[in-house]
């Protein structure tokens, strides 16, 4: 696209050098090369387009990349990506070999830390400042961009806690939106709806400090005591606590977000200004592009789309399996209805676990507590101990901040929660920041755990009805993003005995065990081998990383000199870490080759590429096998 600004734009020195008069027409040309992009090669949408006029505004105040931009989650820095260099190469991002899905100093100076799990802006953006200080770069700014949904995450406010009493000049904006992917949830959310502080308060408040200051009369001390008088008058007016303010946090706003001009404006003022600040900026999610405005869970991310009408353009799903995520949340229904112990958690990820499914049904027995993984399995656990039976559905990636909580939490005292681990291995186009690839190996040695894998959709739903049933402890299930295999996915509910896995086909010369939906994979590889004399393959769907099917196992050690293990999960700890310690232990000296995803963090890219790429596709375990 030819724009008469954004084209004239490659790095955030040309964006300084527009008046600031010209701001508002660059920040139209930008939403627009956002939703023409995302048009065709989709991805994080709405988010980008509710902060185009704050991040316009921030690069061309602060000097970055000197100046530290720190954002939180990355969901909201394309317009980030296009003014720093990288417009000609947005066209592939998410793509293999092309741009990283969210903002990396592996990829741009401009990416200051790393993003894509939420709440960690504040605590990453203090250290930068403290940094800054101590390596003597004085003049150096920094800024966090968290929104509010990543605010209730519990590191948010053990940065907080950390900021209000270290000497920082660190400036953080809270992008306000009232949603994280879902609409945002608990007492965060109504806080900050309910805070407000009077403009004309804040501009006398500014002038009569710098005023103080230029008479010398605002030294330390002096600044404490006026700071703390000036928070009692403010709240005494608007007959409201501000817990910004409370924790020594200068509180400014809140302020329109998509006002490009006044946003420059604010923060000239609050640029140079010493100790710890909180801007608080109210923005709409999708701003700027109708179809989002009005549907913003839909349009996180969208796919692709007609630019014109807005119309979603979605592949025919007739006779064609359904998400796993659908699958799970609707056989938690089926579960609840006839179990009224059974809860569902989930931490801020309604929709894109289908826990939905069970809020929209049993409103009263559903749980969204935000993005607080840590928080939602010990939530669970204590409904677990007074006697109920909760289902706590985590993204795997994300239940690696929740380690500590399932060993302490859970698994010491063996409490009733079913782990529901979705996007389990490989996600694809969101990279190495979504990929669920250390659970086996992470979960293994904890104590107490059941851990299992269905290899679709069938088996899905009888792990999940044995997980509910009594005297089951705590239990695992882990199982990929996107479609299964079954078009006709519904089955008997039947219980599938805990440390039992199948034999899907038997063989003389190579047995491989797998584990979740890559056994499908498998039956790919062994059916294109066909019918040749050598090598027969035998094939045993392992369905439980802990405890392990021991009967297989010596069947499979007295039997076979050849083996290979199959898991979408890191290979160093996982399942064929367990099978040779096993076959170890009990003296059989078969020759295992394990298959997994490597020492290092994926990439990004669709999953077939990247299964292409760690040998995890069915022409790569056919070569293993040979």
């Amino acid at each position: 696209m030819k724009f008469n600004l954004l084209n004239r734009i490659n790095s955030p020195e040309d964006l300084r050098k527009l008046k600031v008069e010209q701001l508002p027409e660059l920040c139209r040309e930008l939403r627009e090369d956002i939703v023409r992009e995302l048009s065709v090669n989709p991805g994080h949408f709405a988010s980008s387009l509710g902060v185009v006029e704050l991040t316009v505004a921030l690069h061309y105040v602060f000097d970055t990349p000197y100046d530290r931009l720190v954002w939180d989650v990355g969901h909201q820095a394309y317009g980030h990506k296009i003014l720093t260099g990288r417009r000609e190469q947005f066209c592939t991002n998410r793509k293999l070999n092309g741009i990283m899905p969210f903002p990396s100093p592996l990829e741009s100076e401009y990416d200051t830390f790393a993003c894509g799990h939420a709440s960690n802006s504040i605590s990453a953006a203090l250290g930068m400042a403290v940094a800054a200080k101590v390596n003597g770069d004085e003049q150096r700014h920094v800024v966090a961009i968290i929104g509010d949904g990543a605010m209730s995450g519990g590191l948010a406010f053990e940065g907080l806690n950390n900021v209000s009493s270290s000497p920082n000049d660190l400036l953080i904006i809270l992008n306000d939106n009232n949603m994280s992917i879902d609409r945002s949830v608990g007492g965060m959310k109504q806080y900050l709806i309910n805070l407000n502080t009077n403009d004309t308060y804040n501009r006398i408040r500014f002038r009569a400090a710098r005023w103080l200051k230029s008479k010398g009369m605002l030294e330390d001390e002096r600044k404490k005591g006026l700071i703390r008088l000036g928070n009692a008058v403010k709240s005494a007016i608007a007959q409201q606590q501000n817990i910004f303010d409370g924790m020594n946090i200068r509180y400014f706003g809140p302020f329109n977000g998509h006002d490009v001009i006044e946003n420059v404006r604010i923060l000239r003022q609050l640029k140079d200004m010493k100790g710890p600040k909180l801007l608080h900026m109210q923005t709409q999610k999708g701003h700027g592009y109708a179809p989002a405005e009005k549907d913003v869970t839909v349009w996180h991310a969208p796919g692709k789309f007609d630019v014109g009408t807005g119309e979603r353009i979605v592949g025919d799903s007739h006779n064609k399996p359904p998400k796993f995520q659908d699958v799970f949340g609707n056989t938690l229904v089926e579960l609840a209805e006839m179990n009224p112990k059974i809860v569902g958690v989930t931490p801020a990820m309604p929709s894109g676990c289908s826990m939905n499914i069970m809020m929209d049904a049993m409103p009263d027995r559903s749980f969204d507590v935000g993005i607080a993984e840590g928080h939602a399995v010990t939530f669970s656990g204590g409904m677990a101990k007074e006697g109920l039976l909760p289902f706590c559905n985590i993204y795997s990636a994300f239940a690696q901040r929740a380690y500590d909580n399932i060993i302490h939490d859970l698994a010491i005292l063996n409490l009733p929660v079913v782990l529901c681990l979705d996007r389990a291995g490989l996600v694809g186009e969101d990279g190495p920041t979504h990929h669920g690839a250390f659970d086996l190996a992470a979960l293994r040695p904890i104590p107490n755990l059941t851990i299992s894998s269905p290899m679709d959709e069938h088996e899905l739903r009888r792990l999940m009805y044995t997980a509910q049933l009594p005297d089951k402890g705590t239990f695992v299930i882990r199982y990929p993003r996107g479609n299964g295999e079954l078009v006709d996915w519904k089955c008997e509910l039947e219980e599938i005995e805990v440390g039992t896995g199948r034999k899907l086909c038997d063989g003389e010369d190579v047995a491989v065990l797998s584990i979740g939906p890559l056994g499908n994979e498998v039956e790919r590889a062994i059916k294109s081998i066909g019918e040749e004399v050598k090598p027969s393959i035998a094939h045993y769907d392992m369905r439980f990383l802990k405890p392990l099917d021991e009967t297989i196992l010596h069947e499979v050690g007295k039997k076979f000199k050849k083996i290979v293990t199959v898991e979408d999960g890191v290979k160093d700890g996982g399942m064929g870490t367990a099978v040779i310690e096993w076959l170890c232990t009990h003296g059989y000296t078969a020759e295992v080759v394990r298959l997994g995803l490597p020492d290092c963090f994926v990439t990004h890219g669709t999953v077939p590429e990247l299964r292409k790429i760690v040998g995890l596709d069915a022409e790569s375990i056919k070569k293993a096998i040979l």
